[in-house]
């Protein structure tokens, strides 16, 4: 078997590499890379009637699309499509005719972020490595341990020490090697890719190594095959790092490229106010049309209580204002006071139990609809949850009346 990976481009200045580039970010810029395919090639094996044919109900399913080889090296552990529910309430209250929740929280580690871990993970085994790395809040370290303890391989995380205690109780009973930072996400990332470089260790950190896009890139085929193979209108997502919101992107470029579908659609960045450097990037930008190089990304002191998009310096922030301003989307700010005031809206009217972070795209819906800005948005919306709740109880203790 093979795969129809034909290289990387910089997503800011635009160089190009080979297949084979083992770099993680440009040599020119020092941005991040996408991975590009030859989708001439897959349009041939890779179509609506071969996944109308396919019994495999996980997200292997759009192996095409994936940068791995054989499927022999995924993680062994159930990766199926996630449901996606219709949500009648947040319909009514928002006054809109089609909204609907994507659930991530049962994913094998409880999160989105699984879907970066298995594709990544598969890749290094691909590889034949034996150790691996990342610096995370909680949710993609417990990814990367849980993908790691599956497939055999040795995990080390970098985490800030305000990392909630259910997650670092995950981290390590998944058997990873945990090093608490005395300091936040942002220290902790820099600190990983300053010690991988140095050992060699493979290293997961999101946006820096580009197959974590791919990876979560998964969820955008899912929503069109469970729309009925057609494109929503919109999709809410939280936005910390900008790798979630900038792998819906890929996913949606995906389709459009092999001629699946005829627009991207609207993408909506959902960020906490104390955690808002994308949004305060693409408010400075007024020209949709602006050149990736001059996208010059805000930095801020994050405190928000969303640890899962708690972010000074989004380490995907290009690719996430160029994903809202190149599908004609929006970024929102919500309060964290009404982010955890969502955790019980969702879970009482769905039965999904969401996290902070989880549950900040259904608040930036909601954020809209108060204030009159869902006039423009397109139907169907779809609202990611992507972090499940049992990995942060405390925060439903901290809402206010």
């Amino acid at each position: 078997m093979s795969n129809f990976l034909s290289g990387f481009k910089c997503l800011s200045c635009g160089k190009e590499y080979k297949k084979d580039y083992s770099g993680y970010i440009c040599t020119d810029c020092g941005s991040n890379i996408d991975a590009e395919y030859d989708y001439k090639a897959i349009g041939k094996v890779f179509s609506v009637e071969s996944l109308k044919e396919n019994t495999d109900k996980t997200v292997w399913r759009y192996k095409p699309l994936f940068p791995f080889n054989d499927i022999k090296y995924i993680p062994p552990l159930d990766m199926s499509l996630t449901p996606l529910y219709p949500f009648s309430k947040l319909r009514e209250d928002s006054g809109m005719d089609e909204v609907y929740i994507k659930d991530d929280t049962r994913l094998p580690s409880g999160s989105f972020k699984d879907r970066a871990s298995s594709v990544v993970m598969a890749v290094a085994a691909e590889k034949g490595l034996s150790v691996v790395s990342a610096a995370s809040t909680g949710n993609a370290g417990c990814s990367w341990a849980c993908m790691g303890a599956a497939s055999g391989i040795d995990v080390i995380i970098y985490v800030p020490k305000t990392a909630p205690r259910a997650k670092i109780a995950q981290l390590r009973v998944y058997g990873a090697d945990v090093r608490i930072i005395d300091g936040n996400y942002d220290k902790a990332y820099d600190l990983c890719v300053k010690e991988s470089g140095e050992t060699g260790c493979f290293n997961r950190n999101t946006g820096y190594n580009p197959f974590t896009r791919e990876g979560k890139k998964s969820v955008s085929y899912e929503i069109w095959e469970q729309l009925g193979f057609k494109a929503p209108g919109s999709v809410f997502v939280p936005v910390g790092d900008g790798n979630i919101i900038s792998g819906v992107w890929k996913g949606f470029r995906d389709l459009k490229e092999l001629g699946l579908i005829s627009r991207i659609p609207e993408l909506i960045a959902v960020q906490s106010s104390k955690s808002d450097a994308v949004t305060r990037t693409t408010e400075k930008i007024s020209d949709r049309d602006i050149d990736p190089s001059e996208i010059k990304l805000e930095s801020i002191s994050a405190t928000t209580v969303a640890d899962s998009i708690s972010v000074d310096l989004p380490r995907d922030g290009i690719a996430a204002v160029r994903a809202v301003l190149e599908t004609g989307g929006k970024a929102v700010r919500v309060d964290d006071n009404d982010i955890i005031k969502n955790i019980k809206y969702v879970a009482a009217s769905t039965g999904v139990f969401a996290e902070p972070a989880g549950v900040t795209s259904v608040a930036g819906l909601r954020e809209l609809a108060a204030s009159g800005g869902l006039d423009d948005i397109r139907e169907p919306a779809v609202c990611l949850l992507t972090g499940n709740g049992l990995k942060d109880v405390d925060a439903v203790l901290k809402e206010k009346d």
